[in-house]
């Protein structure tokens, strides 16, 4: 039996903290395997924990345009959210979720690939941790191993804004050549709600797990509200590098 955890719209700096309270409590064992759904209330940039901001955020545009940033606590690149993407963040101990980081990625890619499918999209895994359509990529994934846990989180492209993450978002090329939403493929915005439904059942079928709502702990939320004042809400700790 796994936890649900369903934040629904919330600020980059609080479902950063909220990702690593609940990996935390899974080390501690005072939290079972969870699944953390959850979209950001305002656009926002999730940087990778060893990036330097200024190599990957136009911050002129950041400004303009109120993008907020949050430093998350995985490596990997870049990634731009808004109200349009749902994101997943599977936190469960290294003996759950067995293999190298390679298989685990794959796996749980093989999770939204099965998601996207009840849709009719036909999907596949690039590896290491990207699902394309098309030769497009809709999801992008990143992973982090602490206290014998793992915690991998990622995106599901809905309905993302990709001109406004073309003008913030550094690259050579622009992001959003290479990406694509499920409103673009389905010529409609699904909701969202059916969307996490969708990904929910296919973590259900592809880990063979039954996958229940719950709650935060209050040791949880209490080590949010430690984590968003001394850390994920800092400019110290954005700007680290």
């Amino acid at each position: 039996m796994w936890r649900l955890i369903d934040s629904g719209c919330r600020s980059a700096a609080f479902t950063a903290a909220a990702d690593e309270a609940i990996l935390a409590a899974r080390a501690e064992d005072t939290a079972p395997t969870t699944l953390h759904l959850y979209r950001r209330d305002a656009p926002a940039v999730s940087l990778g924990y060893f990036q330097k901001v200024g190599d990957c955020v136009d911050l002129e545009a950041a400004k303009r345009e109120g993008i907020s940033l949050v430093r998350r606590m995985s490596g990997g690149s870049a990634i731009f959210s808004d109200r349009g993407q749902l994101t997943y963040c599977l936190v469960a101990g290294e003996s759950e979720l067995p293999g190298t980081v390679e298989e685990v990625f794959e796996k749980v890619c093989g999770a939204l690939i099965d998601a996207l499918s009840r849709f009719g999209l036909q999907a596949e895994h690039h590896r290491p941790n990207d699902v394309l359509i098309n030769g497009r990529k809709i999801s992008g994934s990143a992973q982090v191993r602490r206290l014998g846990c793992i915690a991998q989180h990622g995106t599901v492209l809905v309905d993302t804004d990709l001109e406004l993450m073309d003008r913030v978002l550094r690259a050579a090329k622009r992001p959003r050549d290479g990406m694509t939403t499920m409103a673009l493929e389905l010529g409609r915005a699904p909701a969202m709600d059916e969307v996490a439904q969708a990904v929910v059942d296919g973590f259900q079928r592809t880990f063979g797990v039954t996958i229940a709502r719950g709650h935060l702990t209050d040791g949880e939320r209490g080590s949010i509200a430690h984590l968003l004042e001394t850390k994920y809400s800092t400019e110290r700790h954005t700007f680290m590098r």
